[in-house]
């Protein structure tokens, strides 16, 4: 393996790898997300008076057009917003946030994919292309939620999505990253809608299209100009409604109803947040894996607490540090796969899982010689006395506020199943149900499924904002949280630093036959969790990696993509001037872009 060039920085313990971008500062406000259009049309919103929420629906809404292999309107939104209760006083922000996602029909069953799939027999996963991976679309109520909350007054909703009709309506040229997503999604859609003779996403009904090359999608602009005059409403009754429903239970054998999308709602939830080092790190709360993030974060506290490890000595992506941040995000899975669930559905000890005394004992089964056992581990019990494919972008605007937002279909183009008559394919988020009748997170009507999508915020210790981040890449995200935190306020790296240095998440070994059936389609599904490394960390790393047990697969060119694509804009004022430091990541098409 070909190894980057390196050199020690004498103001921090981090190998300082080659910066592929600048990070950008501005007082007036940055957008930073995976595609470059999608900047220019929060720009305008935030030009026009909008606040940093108005510019990241029209950042949303221009991606769900310019990279509809990650987003769309068939898929789901979350959000967190710092909200400053006095403008003037920047210690008086208050962390918001929304669940956007979307539950399951109504009448559904697991026997009704056994049904489909296996002639009635058991399975414990859905297909990521049944009909049966859809959920309601949540990100449109999601976006006109935040509007009506959290946004500015300034700009209508219908001003907010003009710049991605117009994307949409006339055209627009693809981004190179976008291409190679959308172009290897072809098949999938194509097999998925073999009945469709007008699909936007396939051209010459064979292939997608070239970096560079121009297209439309007239009707989801259609689309977006009924949602846009007509607000949420449009989408979820009348036409728009009736055309998901006879896509996926008319043409195919899904339960999903009319009703199940009238009755849809957002939820306004109470981020959920853990102390690191003196710096509060905020989470959407379960059905979201944020927690995950929190857990392996309160484990490696922990360690630092007792004096088994010491933060500020561990060097950068060493074995060492990599081994513990493995074995703590592995920790944090297996108790997501046993108390990440929609809440209405069944209580969630939040409290119990992060107090010090529970994460106190999680950190002690990390040893520092070995890999946990994959076929012994399981879940914690906390004490009972506590009980209580995706695009990710971040805005901020002039006010000192961030709006950090994420939405996705999940896979590639979802589930690929298209509503034809207004362009966007459906999200394929049930497949993170299990099919485990009886186990939380099992398929079950009504109820969200175990969701990957995760904002992230981190306030400093008076309350102030520290930076509003986030990493798409399903399974990758809270892993890729857990080092975006560690690498600002340990390592003392920029954000543009932190999204450049190579990377590790985890996967399963996707043998079937060892699924244990439990929580969702993660990295502990398996016996064996895999550890997928970047290139550019060390190879004598990955072989040491190796020797202490880990299964590793060094990953290189397009591939990255498994690490998913990071977004920070951090809060770097100084003697009571705003200054916002942002970076965006050259996994992606887009760039961090400042507001003159």
């Amino acid at each position: 393996m070909k190894q980057l060039p390196k050199k020690i920085m004498s103001s921090s313990k981090f190998i300082n790898y080659p910066s592929r971008r600048s990070t950008v500062y501005s007082t007036k406000g940055i957008v930073s997300s995976t595609q470059p259009l999608a900047n220019a049309s929060a720009i305008k919103i935030l030009e026009k008076g909008g606040n940093c929420v108005d510019g990241a629906i029209a950042a949303s809404a221009s991606l769900i057009v310019t990279e509809p292999g990650s987003t769309g309107i068939g898929g789901d939104c979350f959000a967190l917003y710092y909200k400053l209760k006095d403008k003037s006083d920047p210690t008086s922000g208050q962390v918001l946030g929304l669940n956007g996602s979307g539950r399951a029909a109504a009448n559904v069953t697991p026997q009704d994919v056994w049904n489909e799939h296996n002639d009635g027999k058991p399975m414990k996963r859905i297909p990521y292309t049944s009909v049966f991976s859809v959920t309601v679309p949540g990100a449109v109520a999601g976006w006109y939620d935040a509007y009506e909350k959290w946004g500015s007054g300034n700009v209508t909703f219908e001003e907010i999505l003009e710049p991605a009709i117009k994307l949409a309506e006339e055209g627009f040229a693809v981004s190179e990253i976008a291409s190679n997503m959308w172009r290897r999604c072809v098949p999938k859609i194509t097999k998925q809608n073999p009945d469709v003779k007008n699909n936007p996403f396939v051209l010459d009904g064979n292939r997608g299209p070239e970096e560079g090359e121009f297209v439309k999608n007239v009707p989801v602009a259609n689309c977006l100009k009924i949602i846009g005059k007509e607000g949420k409403k449009a989408f979820y009754e009348g036409p728009i409604a009736e055309a998901i429903v006879k896509t996926t239970s008319v043409n195919r054998n899904h339960k999903l109803t009319t009703d199940d999308l009238k009755q849809h709602t957002s939820t306004i939830v109470e981020p959920i947040k853990l102390n690191f080092q003196e710096h509060n790190v905020w989470e959407i709360p379960p059905n979201g894996h944020g927690l995950v993030a929190l857990l392996a974060l309160g484990i490696i506290q922990e360690l630092h607490n007792s004096g088994k490890i010491n933060l500020y000595e561990l060097k950068h992506n060493s074995v060492e540090y990599l081994h513990l941040l493995i074995e703590a995000c592995k920790l944090g899975f297996y108790d997501s796969d046993e108390y990440v669930t929609d809440p209405h559905f069944r209580d969630i000890p939040i409290e119990a899982l992060l107090s010090p005394d529970y994460l106190k004992t999680r950190s002690e089964l990390i040893h520092f010689d070995k890999i946990i056992d994959g076929e012994t581990m399981k879940h914690g019990v906390p004490d009972p006395k506590f009980k209580s494919d995706t695009v990710y972008l971040t805005v901020s605007d002039s006010s000192g506020e961030v709006c950090s937002f994420i939405n996705s279909v999940y896979e590639g183009f979802g589930s690929g199943i298209l509503v034809e008559e207004y362009g966007f394919c459906l999200q394929s988020r049930g497949c993170n149900f299990n099919l485990s009748p009886g186990l939380p997170n099992c398929l079950e009507g009504g109820r969200r499924p175990y969701h990957t999508i995760i904002p992230g915020m981190i306030t400093n210790p008076d309350g102030s904002l520290y930076a509003g981040f986030g990493n798409m890449g399903g399974f990758a995200q809270p892993v890729c949280h857990v080092q975006h935190v560690l690498n600002l306020t340990v390592f003392g790296m920029t954000p543009q630093q932190s999204i450049d240095s190579p990377r590790f998440v985890l996967n399963s070994n996707n043998v079937n036959e060892t699924d244990r059936g439990r929580g969702a389609d993660g990295p502990v599904r398996t016996p064996i969790t895999v550890v997928q490394l970047e290139e550019g960390i060390d190879e004598e790393v990955v072989e040491n990696l190796e020797k202490l047990g880990h299964t590793v697969q060094l990953i290189k060119g397009f591939g990255r993509e498994v690490f998913g694509r990071a977004q920070i804009i951090k809060n770097v004022s100084k003697n009571g001037q705003l200054i916002y430091a942002g970076g965006s990541d050259p996994r992606g098409d887009g760039a961090a872009v400042a507001l003159v």
